[in-house]
């Protein structure tokens, strides 16, 4: 993959198929565990696929081993699961979106391990694909247990990961199970991930800016205080924008604010100052009694005591966007406010729009964000559309991601 930075020691899935004697017979006829991420959104009525970006994403890879000739088998985590088989959370809707996709028969063995899926394997013909049940209908993926990876070992002779949306999980089919293969690599989708967000970390084109909303400082302090070693202004929304504008002893009404993570806030804006890095955050808000309400806004100081502020205003999004048309590199993680709910969307929309407009390289970082930009049709205009949210997060801090470091020979 790469002699350097995070991809270093990773082979490639096209490194793999060369073989030792460099012929290109390296799959052919090999049992290939491809760990993707097909944890995709699903409407919580119908059980519909609502964004199959994921899969999509992972169909280079899928396809190079078939045509490489391997035997292929696909293995993924959806949803959270109780243990044992949880109604509604099949991996059999992933596969017959791949099956659309891709004109290739999916078979759905009824678990991850055991007879069941080395029958299915056995009997794979070209064109054929093995798409094990939801690996955390065993509580044992998330334990990163040894046995069930061996389970798991049991029914393949190569290990390619592809699921950049869990390398920051030590989990059995990101973890354990790789360290036991001695063929071992990274897929395409890992490749193009790791590589559009290393040009965020080195020496990235000034001026350069960070977008960053969702719901809790908490979950975002560790890569604030890592993105102001290096970004150039720092713009804050969603509901952690709340617990920011507390700190400076603004009174936010009924707004969720995390009163605990003050201190966090506080710690930050002081940084950024010692560093000259400007931290905007709303100047307006929208409000409203209730998430099921109609939205207005409002200054930022002067919400009512009984409303909450559940989206950034226009004059925020306009003072924003003035910034990221002028950078040239941006990186947005986490909506603006309750974008969800149609009354508060317009902050999550118009920062898409605004970093859609931007001459610069974008990275937007998973979830709620990417989602964000699939309902504007912009996706094109963005440079990078990550498919991991947390994963993204952790690595811009600089940690070392679990799924990676077992790749590494």
């Amino acid at each position: 993959m790469s002699t350097s930075g995070k991809l270093a020691g990773i082979r490639s899935i096209e490194d793999l198929a060369k073989g030792p004697a460099g012929d290109g017979t390296g799959l052919t006829g090999k049992r290939v565990f491809i760990r993707v991420d097909f944890n995709v959104p699903l409407d919580k009525k119908t059980a519909a696929i609502t964004d199959d970006s994921r899969i999509r994403e992972a169909i280079p890879t899928i396809k190079f081993a078939i045509e490489a000739g391997a035997k292929v088998i696909l293995a993924s985590h959806l949803g959270r699961p109780k243990p044992g088989k949880t109604e509604g959370l099949s991996l059999e809707p992933c596969g017959s979106r791949l099956s659309e996709l891709t004109g290739f028969e999916v078979h759905l063995p009824d678990d991850c391990v055991g007879d069941a899926p080395k029958k299915v394997i056995h009997d794979l013909r070209q064109n054929q694909i093995c798409l094990l049940e939801n690996l955390r209908f065993h509580p044992e993926e998330e334990k990163d247990d040894e046995v069930f990876a061996k389970q798991l070992a049991e029914l393949c002779d190569v290990y390619v990961d592809d699921a950049f949306g869990a390398v920051h999980r030590a989990h059995a089919s990101v973890h354990a199970l790789p360290r036991l293969m001695r063929d071992r690599g990274g897929g395409f989708l890992l490749r193009k991930e790791l590589e559009a967000l290393g040009r965020l970390t080195d020496r990235p084109q000034k001026p350069y800016i960070a977008v960053l909303g969702g719901a809790k400082v908490s979950d975002k302090i560790d890569v604030v205080e890592a993105l102001l070693g290096v970004v150039d202004t720092l713009c804050i929304g969603g509901a952690m924008a709340n617990t920011f504008l507390a700190a400076t002893g603004t009174s936010l009404g009924a707004s969720k604010v995390e009163k605990d993570k003050l201190h966090l806030a506080r710690d930050v804006l002081a940084k950024a100052a010692a560093r000259d890095v400007p931290v905007l955050l709303p100047t307006d808000v929208v409000v409203a009694p209730a998430r099921e309400a109609e939205g207005r806004a409002v200054p930022f100081d002067a919400i009512p005591s009984d409303q909450m502020a559940l989206d950034i205003g226009p004059r925020t999004v306009a003072a924003f966007r003035e910034r990221i048309v002028r950078c040239k590199t941006i990186f947005w993680n986490g909506p603006m406010g309750l974008f969800e709910k149609a009354p508060f969307a317009a902050g999550t929309l118009g920062i898409a729009r605004a970093v859609a407009d931007a001459t610069a390289f974008s990275v937007v970082g998973g979830g709620d964000s990417v989602a964000a930009v699939q309902r504007t049709g912009l996706a094109a205009r963005f440079g990078h559309l990550s498919t991991g949210g947390g994963a993204s997060l952790e690595f811009l801090e600089g940690k070392k991601l679990p799924g990676l470091e077992a790749l590494r020979s």
